[in-house]
């Protein structure tokens, strides 16, 4: 069987706290010395970590029963290739099934919670053990999903990066991003702290911290906003195009000054990104995929 057509269950997992601390400590112990010298309790970071892992234990069982099944960590998900027939379940919190959505190209997608008592989110419906009964409905094709609208940045060498709740672009670090904007038949040269592209899930977010929309947006909106984080305005800046909407007619455009340091990265995930240094231009629309979340 061709594994590029076959259908497969992916399980995206993520490491927990602890795992995160013994990467960094290297044992369990000098982690646990870690923790406790600050005064937080270390029990805390085991149960968090044998729920998760006991719930992973569960997912695959149950998965297992209706064929093959494949565990990827959130950290190869850049270079990992989903097939189209798959069906792809996020054992995580929000962050991990948004992480997940913008590597996919229309399979269908659960959220699942691994641990209600202590997570919840708007993107896991689903807990592990609703998974018995929820993938023969995906695989029939009978579920019902809901349609997530994406934002993309593509550079002007042809790199792409998609984001399902936003995407920023700016300086890597604390420093002033400097940059010609456009749309349309207005531009600006501007200095700021960088820009936020939101998409309708995403508006609610980051978005919303600079400028909130006056309109709710929808999941599909087939629209997104933009927002430039602290234009400063001076003799050689403007701030005048700092909040707007990019639809299917409208791109926004950003043509770099940033010497050094330029990014470009999406929800929230600074490891996986794109560089933007002086002389790359970027084109800021909507995706020509959207994502598939089963509710």
């Amino acid at each position: 069987m061709d594994p590029l057509t076959e259908t497969k269950q992916i399980v995206v997992t993520r490491k927990t706290r602890l795992e995160e601390l013994v990467a960094r400590y290297n044992t369990i112990s000098q982690a646990k010395f870690y923790v406790e010298h600050l005064g937080a309790d270390f029990t805390d970071y085991v149960r968090e970590h044998e729920t998760y892992q006991a719930s992973i234990r569960e997912t695959v069982e149950i998965l297992q029963r209706h064929g093959r099944v494949q565990q990827v960590e959130r950290g190869f998900l850049p270079n990992f290739l989903f097939g189209p027939t798959d069906i792809v379940v996020a054992l995580g919190q929000d962050g991990l099934v948004a992480n997940t959505m913008k590597y996919l190209n229309g399979q269908p997608l659960l959220g699942v919670n691994p641990d209600p008592q202590r997570w919840d989110g708007v993107l896991l419906p689903w807990r592990v053990g609703d998974l018995a009964k929820r993938i023969p409905s995906v695989l029939s094709g009978q579920c019902k999903t809901q349609e997530i609208t994406m934002a993309m940045a593509r550079l002007h060498d042809g790199q792409v990066l998609y984001g399902v709740n936003d995407i920023f672009i700016g300086p890597k670090s604390h420093t002033t991003a400097r940059y010609t904007i456009r749309m349309g038949a207005q531009e600006e040269r501007q200095l700021s702290s960088g820009i936020i592209v939101s998409t309708g899930l995403g508006s609610t977010g980051w978005l919303k911290s600079i400028r909130a929309p006056k309109e709710r947006m929808s999941w599909n909106a087939r629209y997104l906003h933009f927002a430039v984080r602290e234009p400063f305005t001076s003799k050689t800046s403007a701030a005048t195009l700092v909040f707007g909407k990019i639809d299917e007619h409208h791109h926004l455009t950003l043509e770099s000054a940033i010497a050094d340091n330029g990014v470009i990265f999406s929800d929230g995930i600074e490891s996986d990104y794109l560089e933007f240094n002086a002389g790359m231009t970027v084109t800021l629309s909507l995706a020509e995929k959207a994502g598939c979340l089963v509710i």
